[in-house]
């Protein structure tokens, strides 16, 4: 009798697997919802196996749910990792050379709102470490810039100064 091997997901290696740092989409975070440890692993799986629906499975949420919060507003960081974990836009010169995340994929913006920097100091910046097309887990780093941005704010709200326009 012949016995199979049970089935795997199926890997697509790639030599130059990088996935820019990107910040968790900002939504209320509920234990059975997309929380942002939820979202940086779905895109790690989402890299692994190149499928929406394998990746909401693994993390327990569904493929609607995951391209419900894609287009969210606020996701912009989300969708530079997700379309860069499906090999989506990482030509020459979209600013993906030589592990550099694109320059506008993490940094807070100056039109973001004190809500908006305060979750982005909150939840920080997510990095999915892969290794030969393999999902090997997530770190959350500090956003720095985030940080400063968002005391420089406070600091002039308190002293009354008004932001200028640039």
């Amino acid at each position: 009798m012949k016995q199979y091997r049970p089935s795997r997901p199926k890997l697509f290696r790639r030599s130059l697997t990088n996935i820019p740092l990107f910040h968790a989409v900002p939504i209320r975070i509920r234990v059975d919802g997309w929380t942002p440890l939820r979202q940086a692993e779905f895109i790690g799986m989402l890299a692994q196996t190149r499928s929406v629906a394998a990746a909401a499975r693994f993390v327990g949420m569904g493929r609607e749910s995951a391209y419900r919060l894609r287009g969210r507003p606020g996701a912009a960081s989300f969708c530079a990792a997700w379309d860069a974990a499906l090999g989506k836009g990482m030509g020459k010169g979209i600013g993906m050379g030589l592990g550099q995340p694109p320059s506008t994929a993490h940094h807070a913006t100056r039109k973001s709102t004190l809500s908006e920097l305060e979750w982005r100091v909150e939840t920080g910046l997510w990095q999915v470490i892969l290794h030969h097309g393999r999902y090997l887990g997530v770190r959350k780093k500090l956003d720095n810039s985030a940080l400063l941005m968002l005391t420089r704010r406070i600091d002039r709200i308190e002293h009354g100064i008004r932001d200028r326009a640039r």
